[in-house]
């Protein structure tokens, strides 16, 4: 016989353990759900945003690494940001969904159990894992989403690593370098410096192929050797694939959160922020009896990231210069509101009298 249960989260990550600790906060009466088959520390990788004061507080339980501080290099230099206002930090995801699912109420279960299918109209429907199942009012699903072949992506692998020696600068985050090898599509080394001897380290790549996982150590390697960097000891490895276009939903029939339901920044691939306005939206709403997943970024938003990401599809020799004219419109305060998709008028602006023009009309025309 299946459970009945008011709500079922599918998936423990970001959105769907956010969105049950935003339910517990609300004290909602509502019988909920957590399905998640992983422990936070088979799960624990990197998560990057803009943060003010206010939100690098609250989550100081999950900070790895914190910087006033960032730079983006180009073979003519680098442009260097530095706020008052804002901070990048990086969070261990096992920290936050550990410190998540302590936050939840006797009304809230988490079942360590897999997903075997989903039976389910437009609200709710049947659950079933590898163990029981659950009769569900209501349906959110925070599955990874799926991503069509040709679409373009953002893929990385990074090692989190010891040298044998003192870096230089270890307080500024490097978010992208460009000086390496731009053959495969748009390719940047990402170099986060928790201390002058211990780094996070990403090859990152912007394209619509991916590549074997040995290209992105072999640039890491490269990297690390021109600049005479020795790895001491290497505490984790990550490889991740995000969504930079259209994406498509584990199941059609059942509301989405998360990444499957558009959250990630489709010219950036930043998504925590809009996860975490997201879930707090939903969990509000709910609390009035509203159960309507909210937009997790504005059409707005989306459509000048598409135009900006089409310009970077068919150009991508331009894709260095597309990133370096962006930082050098705007100072550290407008960078991370513009990264965090909360650029004012005149930030846009800047922006856009930066940016080369032809390749924006063109693209434009295309449609």
């Amino acid at each position: 016989m299946s459970t009945p249960v008011d709500i079922a989260i599918i998936g423990g990550g970001n959105a769907g353990i956010s969105l049950a600790a935003a339910l517990a906060l609300h004290d909602s009466p509502l019988r909920t759900v957590v399905i998640e088959p992983s422990l936070p520390q088979q799960r624990d990788c990197s998560w990057a945003l803009w943060a003010n004061r206010k939100q690098s507080a609250e989550l100081k339980f999950a900070i790895k690494g914190q910087w006033r501080r960032w730079q983006v290099i180009g073979h003519s230099g680098a442009v260097k940001h530095h706020s008052s206002t804002y901070s990048y930090i990086s969070l261990s995801a096992a920290a936050y969904i550990e410190e998540r699912e302590a936050s939840l109420d006797d009304k809230i279960d988490l079942v360590r159990e897999k997903v075997v299918s989903v039976d389910s109209d437009s609200t709710g429907g049947l659950v079933v894992t590898d163990q029981q199942s659950f009769l569900a009012s209501h349906i959110f699903d925070s599955r990874p989403p799926k991503m069509a072949d040709a679409s373009l992506r953002q893929h990385f692998l990074g090692w989190e690593i010891k040298t044998s020696k003192p870096i230089d600068d270890a307080d500024i985050a490097t978010l992208m370098d460009f000086r390496v090898d731009q053959s495969r599509g748009l390719h940047f080394i990402y170099v986060l410096p928790f201390s002058d001897q211990h780094l996070l380290i990403e090859s990152t790549l912007i394209s619509s192929s991916l590549e074997d996982k040995q290209w992105y150590r072999d640039a890491l390697n490269q990297w690390l050797s021109e600049r005479e960097i020795k790895i001491e000891s290497t505490v984790m490895e990550e490889y991740g694939v995000i969504p930079m276009d259209v994406v498509q939903a584990q199941q059609y029939s059942t509301p989405t959160i998360g990444a499957s339901s558009g959250a990630v920044r489709r010219s950036s691939g930043y998504a925590f922020n809009h996860i975490q306005q997201q879930t707090r939206e939903l969990a509000a709403g709910i609390a009035k009896g509203n159960f309507d997943v909210p937009l997790a970024i504005s059409n707005k938003l989306i459509a000048m990231d598409t135009i900006f990401n089409g310009v970077l599809a068919n150009n991508p020799h331009l894709g260095p210069e597309l990133f370096i004219r962006t930082a050098k419109a705007l100072n550290g305060d407008q960078f991370a509101r513009f990264m965090l998709g909360k650029a004012n008028l005149w930030d846009w602006l800047r922006v856009i009298f930066a940016m080369p023009k032809i390749p924006f009309i063109r693209q434009l025309f295309r449609g």
